[in-house]
């Protein structure tokens, strides 16, 4: 993978294809996410940042989704962990946030290396 953007490395930050600097669209998309990142990855045509960062957040809201619906089926037990799921996705939501706007391919573990290979290929 030599040569390619790799996680965690800073980057310096251009213009994105849409005319916008890439740190800012790739937090736009992950602000109002799925949104926002699903418009940004069907019309950002050069910026891999941008991308690696719209990916990562639709794959943390589809995970999100799935967490809570099954949670709710779990009685008591799965209702009671709701609330605690919901603060640590929103610190997530928070990290995701900040490193985006700092220009870091922040990567998770799971969805940030299907983001980055759906970037790569």
């Amino acid at each position: 993978m030599k040569g390619d953007y790799l996680a965690n490395k800073l980057e310096p930050i251009g213009k994105s294809s849409l005319g916008m600097d890439e740190n800012l669209v790739a937090l736009l998309a992950i602000a109002f996410s799925p949104i926002t990142a699903i418009i940004f990855l069907v019309m950002e045509k050069e910026s891999k940042f941008v991308k690696f960062h719209s990916i990562q957040s639709l794959v943390v809201v589809v995970f999100t989704f799935v967490l809570y619906t099954v949670l709710g089926m779990i009685p008591i037990l799965g209702w009671m962990m709701i609330p605690f799921v919901g603060i640590g996705v929103f610190v997530l939501w928070i990290v995701m946030l900040i490193k985006a706007y700092q220009g870091e391919w922040f990567e998770l573990p799971i969805a940030g290396k299907f983001s980055m290979e759906q970037v790569n290929k």
